[in-house]
């Protein structure tokens, strides 16, 4: 199935395969042509031989007279034919009517004039003909049978068959070996793309030993990635620098709240420090949160780090967990988890994707709501609620990032989860919808759709 995919996707196979139709058009084409001139000069032949033989007949009528023309074409007659071309006479009357000759019937070619047709003989054969008058009361018809040319024409067919086929394969073998070549230079680029690992880089900057367009395309797109590569890298040091230098300051301000709490103060001042710890506590989830979807992001695509993953055993593990605090925020969770589903991912990442789904239902589904986590092969994970909803003027812009929900049930957040949920799932080649229903929301992550 992938080499049939290759040769109906790649470029180097569709132009080999319209090598392969220009020769076979070309080979049919010029054997169509041949024919067309063996069967032209035959009857050019054919015509000269007429009016040769015709005009020999005249002569001898000139010299002599009807008995001696009716004489020679006796002799003529007599004679069998050794190039193949049977030749016919018609000596007659001004009526038509049959002095001498083989021919019974006269064509009804005008003799004053000459004219030349082709015409059925008696045999029913067709044979090219032409009159003359020679006095009066006096006409010659000449016609010479048209060759066989069956058996020419099929050698003719055969030696352009075999010198077809052989130019075809000769095309397609060099065609073939020319693309096969190419399509491995660019396949070099195409996995330096989907990988850009050090080494890769490095063979496409040093490019190949020729200096054609595509090895410059190879080094220029070799420094290209290095230097996407480089950016890439200094954009998230740059970041966890960032993240680091704001997280620690937050840690150390949490920590003296906790301090002040130790201290005992009044009900209002030690409510406003908890109120505070709180905020810093939102502040840096936010902020871990956008770390996160930043790197997911950047992943995209990437392969590098994957490995098998049972789905089954991590969301029926994690259904337990939820199942249990379900209960004592009176919620009910039904669990319909297929066994046998894997996914080539990370771990962690797919534990996050679910535990945000899960957490993001329970928060906004009141209490004695229902939450529905299914799993299928595929993989389609759907976790799905019989809450409020999504309101409608929301629905297009819930996976963006700080978006909410608009519940009424006054929760609040960052609006950052479902916009990891979606760097996750682009991570992995899978995408996540919203997809209609009668009550609540029900959000689906099944593979990505491919153009």
């Amino acid at each position: 199935m992938k080499r049939l995919a290759f040769i109906r996707n790649s470029i180097f196979a569709q132009i080999v395969g319209w090598a392969i139709a220009t020769a076979a058009v070309i080979t049919f084409g010029l054997w169509l042509l041949t024919n067309a001139t063996i069967e032209r000069s035959n009857r050019q032949a054919l015509e000269r031989a007429v009016d040769v033989d015709l005009a020999g007949m005249v002569d001898i009528y000139a010299s002599g007279d009807r008995e001696e023309l009716t004489k020679r074409i006796k002799d003529r007659l007599a004679l069998a034919p050794r190039n193949g071309d049977a030749a016919h006479y018609l000596l007659a009357d001004g009526r038509g009517r049959r002095i001498a000759g083989d021919l019974t019937q006269w064509p009804g070619l005008r003799a004053s004039t000459s004219q030349a047709a082709d015409i059925r003989i008696t045999s029913g054969n067709l044979a090219f003909a032409r009159a003359t008058q020679l006095g009066p009361d006096l006409k010659l018809l000449v016609a010479h049978e048209y060759r066989d040319l069956s058996t020419l024409l099929r050698q003719v067919a055969l030696v352009f068959l075999t010198g077809g086929v052989l130019a075809t394969l000769a095309v397609a073998l060099g065609g073939w070996t020319a693309a096969h070549r190419l399509a491995g230079r660019l396949e070099r680029i195409n996995a330096a793309f989907r990988q850009p690992d050090d080494l890769a880089l490095e063979e496409l900057a040093r490019g190949s030993a020729g200096h054609d367009e595509i090895d410059e395309l190879t080094a220029h797109s070799g420094n290209a990635l290095a230097r996407l590569k480089r950016l890439a890298a200094a954009h998230r040091e740059t970041t966890d620098h960032v993240a680091h230098e704001m997280r620690t300051p937050l840690m150390h301000l949490d920590n003296r709240l906790v301090k002040a709490l130790a201290a005992t103060p009044d009900a209002e001042t030690a409510a406003r420090i908890a109120d505070a710890r709180t905020e810093i506590r939102g502040i840096i989830r936010m902020l871990e949160s956008l770390l996160d979807i930043a790197a997911s992001e950047a992943r995209r695509g990437d392969r590098h780090g994957l490995s098998p993953v049972d789905l089954s055993a991590l969301t029926a593990r994690l259904g337990e967990l939820y199942a249990d605090s379900a209960e004592e925020s009176d919620h009910r969770l039904i669990l319909d988890i297929e066994a046998g589903v894997a996914i080539a991912g990370e771990e962690m990442s797919l534990t996050r994707l679910v535990t945000n789904l899960l957490d993001n239902a329970f928060k906004f589904v009141p209490p004695g709501g229902t939450v529905r986590l299914t799993l299928r092969r595929g993989p389609v994970l759907i976790v799905s609620d019989d809450g409020p909803g999504i309101a409608p003027e929301h629905r297009d812009g819930i996976f963006e990032k700080f978006a909410r929900g608009g519940s009424s049930l006054g929760t609040e957040g960052a609006g950052l989860g479902l916009a990891l949920c979606r760097a996750i799932a682009e991570r992995h080649h899978l995408e996540i919808s919203l997809a209609p229903s009668d009550k609540g929301a029900c959000f689906t992550v099944s593979p990505e759709f491919r153009h």
